[in-house]
């Protein structure tokens, strides 16, 4: 099998170093012979372009020598770190734990199987990046495997729903830092929708074609038995996005609607009553339930707004707090103070 070559990128080597720091993060799991090529083409693009960059590597339970391949390169390049689980948590998890180590002011999502090469990949990423997008997801060229049909689907649901003009969504990815610090914390397969994520908090998307490349060694960890479950993400997500701040529109707008049906029938039912003497007891239970339901939801729209209050002054505190960590500890004036101590007063 052939991978589809792609005319080389045009990168401005200034433009792509201004961007500061590099950090590659590669969730791996059960990719041995694959995730050591990724480290050594990923620290070949740091030396081809002098970037200033780190390798940081999310074993996640792998069972065979993935863990053992890449120590061996953590002890042979400063550049290159492992984290590991002890057990399998999926990608989502992985990229959550990799997103709380990663240092960069760009971090870019690599998969470890080498189905994306980052000698190619990388300079195209950055160099899209650098043209002042704030997210920049790479677009496979002539793709040929048995995902391709329902990532197809997957693509025109979300482009649909979400509104982001992106061919390739669940693929490569650059971020800014930025972006990483103000997205919400993932959960279940929400790495899927980082990307409309970023564009719902108004950070700026752009795609860059990249080379289809299949895999050569090991297996896919995807199959069809995830379509349910991204099925149930995207309502999930897409309940979030909307309605997460005013979650009162939502639930307010459909416990009025019940109400006002419930109303309604008792209006329909008095008139029948006044006018033909004739009763409807089922319906009449059934107008009592529309209300009931209409208030229950209206209690739960108040409730739902005092957790996003709570939640807005949690998010506020734990920017302060870091603000305050990254500020020194001590001011220069007062440095003589603990002159020989690595440890705090």
């Amino acid at each position: 099998m052939v991978s589809t070559a792609l005319p080389p990128v045009q990168v401005d080597e200034r433009a792509i170093a201004g961007l500061g720091k590099i950090s590659v993060l590669v969730p791996a799991r059960d990719e041995e012979g694959n995730v050591g090529q990724v480290i050594e083409r990923t620290l070949r693009v740091f030396s081809r372009y002098h970037l200033d960059g780190e390798i940081v590597v999310v074993d996640d339970g792998s069972t065979d020598g993935t863990r053992q391949e890449v120590r061996a390169w953590t002890e042979r390049s400063p550049n290159v770190r492992l984290i590991a689980h002890r057990r399998n948590l999926g990608l989502t998890a992985a990229l959550r734990t990799g997103f709380r180590h990663v240092q960069g002011d760009v971090v870019i999502f690599l998969p470890g199987d080498m189905e994306s090469d980052p000698e190619e990949d990388i300079p195209r990423l950055l160099a899209k990046l650098s043209e002042g997008y704030d997210v920049v997801a790479g677009w496979r060229q002539g793709r040929r495997d048995r995902k391709v049909f329902a990532s197809h689907i997957y693509n025109l649901v979300s482009r649909w729903l979400f509104g982001v003009q992106a061919h390739d969504m669940n693929w490569i990815k650059a971020f800014r830092r930025e972006v990483i610090d103000e997205l919400p914390p993932l959960r279940s397969d929400w790495h899927r929708f980082v990307l409309m994520m970023a564009a719902s908090y108004g950070f700026r998307v752009g795609e860059v074609p990249t080379s289809y490349r299949p895999r050569q060694r090991g297996r896919s960890k995807f199959g069809f038995g995830r379509i349910p479950v991204s099925f149930l993400d995207v309502l999930v997500v897409k309940f979030l996005l909307v309605f997460s701040q005013k979650p009162m529109r939502f639930f307010g707008a459909l416990g009025g609607g019940l109400i006002a049906a419930g109303l309604l029938t008792y209006l329909y039912l008095l008139i029948l009553y006044i006018l033909q003497a004739k009763q409807q007891r089922p319906i009449f239970w059934f107008a009592g339930v529309l209300v009931l339901a209409g208030l229950i939801l209206f209690l739960i729209g108040f409730i739902a707004e005092l957790i996003v209050n709570q939640q807005e002054q949690l998010v506020e505190l734990e920017r302060t707090l870091r603000q305050h960590l990254q500020q020194p500890r001590y001011p220069a004036k007062h440095a003589d103070r603990f002159p020989h101590s690595g440890e705090e007063p």
